[in-house]
């Protein structure tokens, strides 16, 4: 049962993986495609937790809906193909799950308001934030000029920086790792294992400088050390909703590893520190 498990968790890690960076790298409309699919897939998860612990009501269909659409409505402002009125539906759509507690006669509309406005700003906003890293101006010097331009390198980054942590944390931690570092939340993960991911993180930083010199070496490892730090914090802030939810596993979509929200928990906070690290450097 064991090999099983392992085989299928290898196959299906590998075609994720394959997925993710086929979808990100070859134009910008699989790039849409494929992470408005998972912004909604995610929604509808979190939207099925939520329900089913009986905590709240979510209307599951419109945020689902709400949550895709701010994904388009994002892609759409980030590359000029549309301008800020592009937001109004969605923002319409927020005034009416507001309003609507008020005719539902729910027991606890409080709570109802809560988790719909998280599925939206723990779960939808970071991948349509994605689109800015995306869309995000680069200089690139060829010879004596400069242009500015745009590439996939800098949300695929991301991806790498994570999955670059999460080995190098577990590799070092299963060696070494003695000191807990949030015992209360994870009991696995160690300080150890957070420094060895950190370490294999900025490896992976000074490679891509090499091959992708579209920033300084410094402002490579900057990214990702901040997405180790802020990865760190989504894992464990997952685990901690999981945890208050009495689950294991957010879902089983992925065979072996669980739910979407199992997949890109690191994702829902590195993605909005790496745009707000950016967009400081900018102002330097």
């Amino acid at each position: 049962m064991k090999l099983n498990n392992f085989i299928t968790r290898t196959l299906t890690g590998i075609l994720f993986v394959a997925l993710l960076v086929g979808g990100i790298l070859y134009n910008p409309l699989t790039f849409a495609l494929l992470f408005a699919l998972v912004a909604g897939l995610a929604v509808n998860e979190f939207a099925v937790l939520i329900n089913n612990s009986r905590r709240a009501v979510i209307n599951r269909s419109i945020s689902v809906v709400a949550g895709v659409y701010l994904f388009f409505a994002v892609f759409g402002f980030s590359n000029g193909i549309s301008g800020a009125e592009i937001f109004v539906p969605y923002l319409l759509t927020l005034i009416y799950l507001l309003i609507a507690e008020l005719y539902l006669r729910q027991p606890d509309p409080v709570s109802d308001w809560a988790y719909t406005m998280m599925s939206q700003l723990y779960v939808a906003l970071p991948f349509a934030l994605l689109n800015v890293l995306y869309s995000y101006p680069i200089e690139v010097v060829d010879g004596d000029s400069v242009s500015v331009a745009t590439s996939p390198i800098l949300p695929l980054s991301l991806f790498i920086f994570l999955w670059a942590s999460d080995s190098g944390a577990y590799m070092v931690g299963s060696l070494i790792g003695k000191h807990r570092l949030f015992e209360r939340i994870s009991p696995k993960k160690s300080w150890e294992g957070s420094i060895g991911g950190g370490f294999l993180a900025v490896l992976a930083a000074w490679c891509l400088w090499y091959f992708f010199p579209i920033m300084p070496l410094w402002q490579w490892i900057g990214m990702a050390l901040v997405v180790v730090v802020f990865g760190t914090w989504g894992d464990l802030v997952e685990s901690l909703m999981k945890r208050q939810l009495g689950i294991k596993d957010s879902g089983n979509i992925l065979p072996g590893h669980g739910g979407i929200l199992d997949r890109f928990d690191s994702s829902m906070l590195a993605i909005p520190a790496v745009v707000v690290y950016l967009y400081t450097l900018s102002l330097i």
